[in-house]
């Protein structure tokens, strides 16, 4: 398309440089840009364009172009609005979607840049209106409609506007009155509230009262009454009558129409396809719904403003003026058009030049005009986080048919590619414990495993009331999240288990299992320590590529093979997977390029390889649904500008990320729908509604309202306290608009102790197998899940200095202020402490200490006599509390020459006790709480070997 600079108004100069909303009023056949404080006021006798600019991830821009018409807008004016719509996408590079909105017609989309609602006034500016300026308040009524965004109209205050099917907002000079229909859903009741906050702040300055009023409850409380008083009283409500507006269109058949010379010619095809639109044409394809402006690549400025009054002449003759327009450019096409063809070829994503975008900067900077928005921005480059925190409690059991089998601490890491594994992760959360528990399917593993092991994980799930996250992952397509929790993974070829012993010999194929005496090549890839992976690939040279190291073991040789693209981090990863795979042998490096005869040998000789690295899916923007599933059949409705508020306890909504989807379980939600969740994220990812090429083995998190992980949250501004709120959805939005904006705090449920099946039966979790940490400092002393009390004795008694914590250590408050100047700080501070907290110890217990079941209860040990002293008791506490990343033989001694001893050592069941403390009545100088929180907090950190 030429560009030339008396196609670009001057008034859109500069747009589309940076995210966010711009809008123009239509003045003189001129766009005039308004405030940003006056962005959603629109008035019915005007036209307008509004830009939408989105960053993208990739650093890219991309733009929604929409003229809005108001329906006393001239037929002038509107047309004008809709060539300036062709301009400015001219001037952004000619790649935007563009859609026409009627007033009472706006798409979902448009109307999620102005939540909660859009309400036209009275009024405009070129067509010859003055803008009405109320003097005193008018009662007005309106009609809201939408689950998602609101429609709101605004009816004759009459009672015949009344229905039982829809609801509607009374604005009296006191007080907003919310009619709910008897067949309203609970949805659009929350969503109407919003807009009756909204005619509260707009047009009240906040200074009203609220009151609902529920269909069918007559006269029984004093605001429904005051309601009906409005109307002269209560009076039967008539039937909803259907309109022009509510007629369906989506019967009509798709025709597809060829514009020549500004006339819309009927193309006659058996089915429609791509090959149909010619890239030097425009093209009309009326879906009943809405009516589609497709411009090819090749087409001039005149040509495409030609097309669009030809859509607009083509909505005159069939009597369908309210329908939106859509026109979209060739190689951008929206996923709803290309869903109106009957083939449309899967290509590869299309690179576009930058020439039309890089004309049009160019003739803008030779005027002064800074551009730089309207060239593509360079990717910011950025490593994926997890998301998690990484030192938590992690067990692993492999699936063998109907049974699984808890793995020990040595092996939870070592996955066979022929097998299926659950997983659980319990971890510190924001102000409980959290749990995610996991399935991962080796390639080659069976299909009954992978239904074993989905079921034994949702009763896992279930066991928890549905407060853990679940994760379903397939070999090759782990997210960052899994590796992080795993730190060193290693994937070995062939499996264990009985079904895969079947099924090689049901297909006769060879036993591809791991041997330590085989020939086995393993690829070695992560970002670090704390996400390293090495995955056993064909022992052959075509399986070695530039971009990764290499560990070769056959018999008693092994080799580390480094490719030229390698950096050396990568590469001292090498150095610690053998200490995995292979710690007691030597192996020979081998450079690319360099090596020997016996390394090509083993490999059966010379090939070529790659040389690129292996592309894994990166998140995209994300996309969020909701979901109605019936009877095996999955619909979804895109929500456009998502926010936290959108997610429904009644609904399911599907977070599409393209690496990774999310499926949100609302609290309401039927029981029986919930255990259908990971179901529900299969149909969407065969469904693949974006036409983004899901691959079927993407990951899929089920996530459950109340316990959102912060892998899910971070995609939303997120109030932990509206999650944890009672009620359905319009409850809790009446509770927070009458608690003044503010989500009312309830306290969460505790959560249960997780549990694990072993042969079909619940015991108890076992003790955590080891401290995790996201750092292999051997000098490190892990501090994780700590609780306040605990926080502070921790900080007064470690060695500040040795700390060397991934995260920053908790900040304490003393109880007491220092009083002058010490002499040692330390004393002083240790002193402080120690009288704080040994005046609980005084205190008697309210009650018989509770043990723990592996604990035997001793019999009280007779107080000791006042010499010894309070601070050699709590020194002593302190001692037998310090935890130790790496325990040595023998008792080490702090800075000051005190005695530390390992855990171990002091439990009643050591086969090495310490000598100087008493450990069988080590329970007695505790009260019953403080036993419990020391116990648990010592069977939480200990570390077991």
């Amino acid at each position: 398309m030429s560009v030339s600079m008396r196609d670009l108004d001057p008034a859109f100069q500069g747009a589309g440089q940076k995210a966010g909303i711009e809008v123009w009023r239509i003045e003189n056949f001129k766009p005039v840009a308004i405030p940003q404080s006056s962005y959603g006021k629109f008035f019915t006798g005007d036209s307008y364009v509004i830009l939408k600019t989105i960053a993208l991830k990739s650093g890219a821009l991309r733009h929604d172009i929409h003229y809005w018409l108001g329906k006393d807008t001239s037929q002038d004016e509107a047309g004008t609005a809709a060539l300036k719509t062709v301009e400015l996408d001219a001037a952004l590079g000619g790649r935007a979607v563009q859609y026409r909105e009627v007033q009472g017609h706006e798409t979902e989309r448009f109307l999620s840049y102005f939540k909660p609602c859009i309400i036209p006034q009275e009024g405009g500016v070129a067509s010859g209106f003055k803008h009405v300026e109320l003097e005193e308040h008018k009662i007005r009524m309106f009609t809201c409609q939408g689950k998602h965004v609101v429609h709101v109209k605004e009816v004759p205050f009459a009672r015949s506007s009344l229905n039982h099917d829809d609801i509607f907002i009374l604005d009296t000079a006191n007080k907003i009155f919310q009619f709910n229909g008897s067949n309203s859903c609970i949805q659009e009741r929350a969503k109407a509230l919003e807009v009756v906050q909204h005619i509260k702040d707009t047009y009240h300055d906040g200074k009203c009262d609220i009151a609902t009023v529920e269909d069918g409850k007559l006269m029984s409380d004093a605001e429904t009454g005051e309601f009906w008083g409005f109307f002269g009283g209560f009076a039967p409500l008539p039937r909803k009558t259907a309109t022009d507006d509510t007629k369906s269109v989506d019967a009509l058949p798709t025709q597809l129409f060829c514009v020549e010379k500004g006339e819309a010619e009927s193309v006659v095809a058996d089915s429609l396809t791509k090959e149909l639109l010619d890239t030097n044409k425009c093209y009309l394809l009326d879906s009943g719904a809405e009516i589609y402006v497709w411009m090819g690549r090749n087409t001039s400025l005149d040509e495409r403003k030609s097309a669009s009054g030809a859509a607009e002449k083509y909505l005159r003759s069939i009597e369908r003026r309210k329908l939106h327009i859509v026109r979209v450019i060739e190689n951008f096409e929206t996923v709803a058009f290309r869903s109106k063809f009957d083939t449309w070829p899967q290509s590869a994503e299309v690179a576009v030049s930058e020439d039309g975008r890089g004309k049009v900067a160019a003739l803008l900077k030779r005027q002064g005009v800074n551009v730089r928005g309207l060239l593509k921005a360079a990717p910011e480059k950025e490593e994926p986080q997890p998301y998690i925190d990484c030192t938590g409690n992690l067990q692993v059991w492999r699936v063998n048919g109907q049974e699984k089998t808890l793995l020990p601490v040595s092996d939870q890491s070592k996955f066979y590619s022929g097998e299926c594994y659950i997983f659980q992760y319990t971890y510190p959360g924001e102000d409980q414990e959290e749990y995610l528990i996991g399935t991962w399917f080796g390639k080659q593993s069976v299909e009954e495993d992978q239904h074993s092991a989905s079921s034994q994980a949702n009763k896992m799930v279930e066991s928890l009331k549905f407060m853990a996250a679940q994760l379903q992952i397939y070999e090759g397509r782990e997210p960052v999240l899994f590796f992080a929790i795993f730190q060193s993974f290693l994937v070995f070829k062939g499996g264990l288990s009985d079904g895969y012993k079947n099924y090689i010999l049901e297909k006769e194929l060879p036993d591809e299992t791991y041997k330590e005496d085989g020939v086995a090549l393993f690829r070695v890839q992560g970002s670090g320590p704390e996400n390293m992976q090495a995955i056993q690939v064909e022992p052959v040279a075509s399986s070695l590529n530039s971009s990764y190291c290499y560990i070769l073991h056959s018999g008693s040789s092994l080799f580390t093979w480094i490719g030229n693209l390698t950096t050396p981090e990568l590469q001292e990863l090498v150095e610690r997977q053998l200490d995995v795979i292979k710690p007691n042998m030597q192996s020979k490096l081998q450079k690319e390029g360099s090596e020997s005869e016996q390394f090509w040998e083993i490999l059966g000789g010379k090939s070529e390889y790659p040389s690129q690295k292996i592309a894994r899916d990166a998140e995209s923007d994300p996309h969020l649904f909701t979901c109605t599933f019936s009877k095996g059949d999955l619909k979804v409705t895109e929500i456009y500008n998502f926010s936290q508020d959108d997610l429904m306890t009644e609904d399911i909504f599907i977070l599409d990320c393209h690496s990774s989807i999310f499926v949100w379980i609302g609290q309401q939600v039927d029981q029986k729908l919930k255990t259908q969740a990971l179901v529900i994220g299969e149909k969407f990812l065969k469904h693949d509604f974006l036409l983004e090429k899901l691959s079927l083995q993407t990951p899929i998190y089920i996530i459950t309202e109340g316990s959102e992980p912060q892998f899910f949250t971070r995609f939303f501004t997120w109030d932990s306290t509206k999650s944890s709120m009672h009620g359905n959805s319009f409850q809790r939005k009446l509770s927070i608009i009458k608690n003044g904006g503010r989500p009312t705090l309830n306290t969460k449920p505790k959560r249960r102790a997780p549990v694990s099946s072993h042969g079909g039966r619940s015991v108890a979790t076992e003790k955590p197998q080891r401290s995790r940490s996201v750092s292999f400092s051997p000098d490190r002393v892990r501090v994780r899940g700590r609780s306040p009390a605990f926080n502070a004795l921790a900080s007064t008694f470690e060695n500040a200095n040795a700390r060397n914590l991934s995260t920053p250590p908790p900040l304490v408050r003393k109880p007491y202020p220092k009083s002058g100047a010490a002499d040692s700080p330390n004393a002083a501070a240790r002193s402080n402490a120690i009288a704080s907290l040994t005046a609980t110890f005084e205190q008697p217990p309210p009650r018989e200490p509770l043990m723990p079941r592996s604990v035997k209860p001793r019999p009280k040990s007779p107080p000791k006599s006042e010499s010894n002293s309070k601070e050699n008791l709590m020194s002593s506490k302190m001692e037998s509390l310090t935890i130790q990343e790496d325990v040595k033989e023998n008792e080490v001694e702090d800075e000051e020459g005190l005695t530390l001893h390992p855990y171990d050592r002091l439990t009643t069941l050591s086969t090495d006790p310490a000598p100087d403390i008493d450990v069988t009545k080590r329970e007695t100088y505790l009260s019953s709480s403080e036993w419990h929180f020391n116990f648990s907090e010592f069977q939480k950190f200990r570390k077991v070997d």
